[in-house]
This record gives C-alpha cells, sequence and structure tokens, in this order.
C-alpha cells in the first residue's frame, strides 16, 4: 500500500514537472513585436503581418518543425532605411567613364509583398541595391559628363521616376528623391578633374580680367582728376593777372575821371551859388503866396473834414441806438416767449403730475375694492373645480338647516304643551312625525286613527271615555 502511494507521488511529480516545463517552453516561444519592425508569419494555410499598425503585435513562434502549427518568420523593418552607393562607376552619353555617389532612402509599404519576394532584409536591401545601380547608369549614360555636374538635382528627380514603377513589385516605396551626392573620376581618368580645371581657369581668367579692367578704370580716373585739378589752378592764376590789371587800369582812369569832375564841380559850384541867391529871391516870394494858399485850402479842408465827422458820428449814434433798441426789443420777446413755454411746459408738468397722481390712486382703490372680489372668484372658481369640497360645504349648511329646524320644533312643541312618543328611529323623525299633527296629512291620519280605534271595543269605549256616549241617533 505504501509503495503504490509512493509511485503514484511520484508519477504526480513527474508529471508536474513535465507541464511546467512545457509552459515554461511555450512561453519562449511568445513574441512581441518591436515597434519598429513587422513580422511576417507564414502559416500551413496563410500569411499574416504582426506589428505597429497591424490587427496585433503578439504571436508564439511554434518551430516549423511541430506539424499542422509550425510556422516559418520574415523580419522586416517598417522604419526608414537607405541605400548608399559610394562610389558607383558610371557613364556619361560619349561613354566618358567617372565615379558618383548616390543616396535612395525607402521604405516598406506592403510587408506581405516583401515577404514573398524575398526571405531576409539583407536580401530585400541587395535587390534594391540593384535596382537602383540599374536606373543611376540608364539615366547617366543619356547625357554629358557637363550637364551631370551642372543639374544635379534634376537628375535625383530622374533616378526617382526611373524606379519608382520597379518598386511596387517589392512592396517599397521612395521616401524623397534619390540624391546625385557627388561625382568624382575614377582611378584611370581625370576627365573630371580636367572639367574643373578648366573651369578653374575660366574662373581666375574672368577675374584677372576684371580686375585688370577695375584698375584702368581707377588710373584713367586718377589721371583725369589729376588733369582736371591742374587745369583748374593755370585757370585761377589766369583770371588773377587779369583782374589785377583791369584792377590797375581802372584805378588810373578812375584817378583823371576824379580830377576833371573836381574842376567841373567847382565851375558849377560856382554857377549854382549865383542861381541860388536868385532863387532865393523869387523862391521867398513864390513861397509866401503858395503858404497863404495852403492855408486857406488847410482851412477850408479842415472844416470839411469836422462836418462829414459830425455827420459821420450823428449817423453812427442813431444807427447804434437803432440796434440798441432792436437788441432790446429782440431780448425782451425772447425773455416773453421763453417765460410763456416755461410757464407752459410747467402747467403741462404738473397737469401730467397731477393725472398720473389721479390714476395712481385709482389704480391703489380698485385694487383694494378689487382684493375680496378676487379671492371671493378664486375661492369659487375653487369650489366650482373641487366637487369633494362642494360636498363637504353641502353637508354642513343641511346639517345647519336640520339643527335650526330641531330647535324651532322643540319651541313649538314647548309652547304647544303637547307630549309625543314618537317610535321614529331618531328624534330628528320623531319630530317630524309629531309636526305631521298640525298638517291637512295630520289630520287625515289622526281620522284614520279614531276610526280603526272605533272598530275594537277597547278602542270604543275610550273613544266614549273622552267624547261621551253617543246618541238615540248614534
Amino acid at each position: 500500500m505504501l509503495s503504490s502511494t509512493l509511485i503514484l507521488i511520484a508519477a504526480l511529480g513527474v508529471a508536474g514537472a513535465f507541464v511546467f516545463s512545457a509552459f515554461v517552453w511555450v512561453l519562449g516561444l511568445r513574441r512581441v513585436v518591436p515597434v519598429n519592425e513587422v513580422h511576417i508569419v507564414q502559416t500551413r494555410k496563410n500569411t499574416v503581418s504582426y506589428g505597429k499598425g497591424f490587427e496585433s503585435n503578439t504571436y508564439y513562434e511554434w518551430p516549423s518543425r511541430i506539424p499542422l502549427i509550425g510556422l516559418t518568420r520574415v523580419t522586416l523593418p517598417v522604419s526608414n532605411f537607405a541605400i548608399d552607393l559610394p562610389e558607383y562607376a558610371a557613364y556619361d552619353k560619349e561613354r566618358v567613364p567617372f565615379l558618383v555617389h548616390v543616396m535612395a532612402f525607402f521604405r516598406i509599404s506592403d510587408s506581405n509583398t516583401a515577404a514573398q519576394r524575398v526571405a531576409s532584409f539583407e536580401e530585400l536591401k541587395e535587390q534594391l541595391t540593384a535596382i537602383v545601380q540599374g536606373s543611376v547608369r540608364t539615366v547617366l549614360a543619356a547625357h554629358e559628363i557637363d550637364q551631370i555636374m551642372l543639374d544635379r538635382s534634376r537628375f535625383g528627380e530622374a533616378f526617382t521616376k526611373e524606379v519608382q514603377p520597379q518598386l511596387a513589385s517589392w512592396g517599397v516605396e521612395a521616401i524623397k528623391n534619390i540624391e546625385l551626392m557627388d561625382i568624382r573620376d575614377s582611378r584611370d581618368s581625370d576627365v573630371i578633374q580636367n572639367i574643373m580645371a578648366k573651369r578653374t581657369s575660366g574662373i581666375a581668367r574672368e577675374s584677372r580680367l576684371v580686375v585688370a579692367d577695375n584698375m584702368r578704370q581707377a588710373e584713367m580716373a586718377e589721371i583725369a582728376a589729376k588733369r582736371e585739378i591742374e587745369m583748374s589752378r593755370q585757370q585761377a592764376a589766369e583770371q588773377v593777372g587779369l583782374r589785377t590789371a583791369e584792377k590797375d587800369q581802372k584805378v588810373g582812369v578812375a584817378n583823371e575821371q576824379s580830377a576833371q569832375l573836381v574842376k567841373v564841380q567847382q565851375r558849377e559850384t560856382a554857377a549854382k551859388e549865383m542861381d541860388v541867391v536868385q532863387v532865393k529871391t523869387v523862391r521867398g516870394a513864390e513861397i509866401a503866396r503858395e503858404a497863404a494858399v495852403i492855408a486857406a485850402a488847410q482851412a477850408k479842408d479842415v472844416a470839411i473834414v469836422e462836418a462829414d465827422a459830425a455827420k459821420q458820428v450823428a449817423v453812427v449814434s442813431a444807427e447804434a441806438s437803432k440796434q440798441v433798441a432792436i437788441v432790446s426789443a429782440e431780448g425782451h420777446k425772447q425773455q416773453t416767449v421763453l417765460t410763456a413755454e416755461g410757464q407752459l411746459e410747467a402747467a403741462k408738468r404738473n397737469a401730467e403730475g397731477i393725472a398720473a397722481e389721479g390714476h395712481a390712486k385709482g389704480s391703489a382703490e380698485t385694487a383694494i375694492l378689487m382684493a375680496p372680489v378676487d379671492a371671493q372668484i378664486k375661492l369659487a372658481e375653487k369650489i366650482g373645480s373641487d366637487k369633494g369640497y362642494q360636498e363637504y360645504l353641502l353637508g354642513i349648511r343641511n346639517i345647519e338647516a336640520a339643527q335650526a329646524v330641531g330647535l324651532a320644533q322643540a319651541e313649538a312643541l314647548k309652547s304647544a304643551d303637547v307630549k309625543v312618543i314618537s317610535n321614529a328611529g331618531t328624534p330628528g323623525k320623531g319630530l317630524s312625525g309629531v309636526m305631521d299633527l298640525f298638517s291637512a296629512e295630520g289630520g287625515t291620519s289622526v281620522a284614520a286613527m279614531l276610526e280603526g280605534l272605533a272598530q275594537s271595543p277597547e278602542g270604543r269605549k275610550l273613544i266614549e271615555k273622552f267624547a261621551g256616549k253617543p246618541d238615540a241617533k248614534g
């Protein structure tokens, strides 16, 4: 019994160890695809891509030797990758050899197609390198080396257009135009160097020609400036000499003319002195006469001016008085109008205030009078819309009416000194039956009662006792 238990425990331990080992092995087969990769998994039935942007990025990599569930995997990057051709030998249209440096940038656009075309990423890069090489050689072989060196950007676009149709078959696309980075001579060729030397020498020649022409223009400008300066100096000296001679000549002539003029002036002065004496005598008389005439004319003008001034003063005074009167009248008129308008406006405002006050008082009194009416109307509307409340009020009124009737009947019976024995269910019904004694219906009931009593011996005796015996006629 103990041995069988030990065997069972050992078997369970072996089974547990096997299950744990299998669990650890399965966990070791779990794969999580990195962000920059895509894993293309080929199973027995289909091909599935795992990674970012796909349905899942985790899977179990069952070994391909396991039947039914075994699989194979191809790992490709989803990030951009470059194809570099650092020293690719090419030819131009004239079969001139040279080396080019070309850079191309790609990315995988269709991972399933790429996995079908290649078995690894290295194989994909090798095939893309061959495609780029063929495109570069095809494009460059159709142009001359001078044109290739002058227009590199255009050739980059041409490389890209040449490669683009072929990339779709590999599930790859170009990120940007293929760049023609550099052009160099091959080992057995100096074409690029000669072209550069030719262009360098041409640039040097153009530079020296420009420098020489600039120096020539500068020297010519300096010579012209010196010539102009010397000519200016000579012209200045000539003008100074001419001005000096002219000055001396003019000074001599001026001295002679001055002496002659002095003599002439002396003679004329003597003659003029005689004329002055004569003029003084004649002009004295004329001046006296003219002074008298001027004095009379001045007195006349003064009188005329004074008369005109007095006239103007009178006119101006009259006009000023007139304007003052007009202004005063206008001011009085405007003051009267403004006073009347103010009184009218005050009266209007007073009337409006009285009307507003009366309207307010009327509204207040109306509101005071209408308050209980509105309350009664609202109470009546509430009672009319509430049946239960209506029945409640009717019950109260019926009770009050019954109470009043009962009190009145009690007072009547008290004064009538009548005793009533009522067999009714309630005092009210009994009291109502008593009151029937005083009505036509009550009299008929009493006669019927007496007729009924007369039909029995006891009743007849009772009637005879109260009414007396009947006579002979009955």
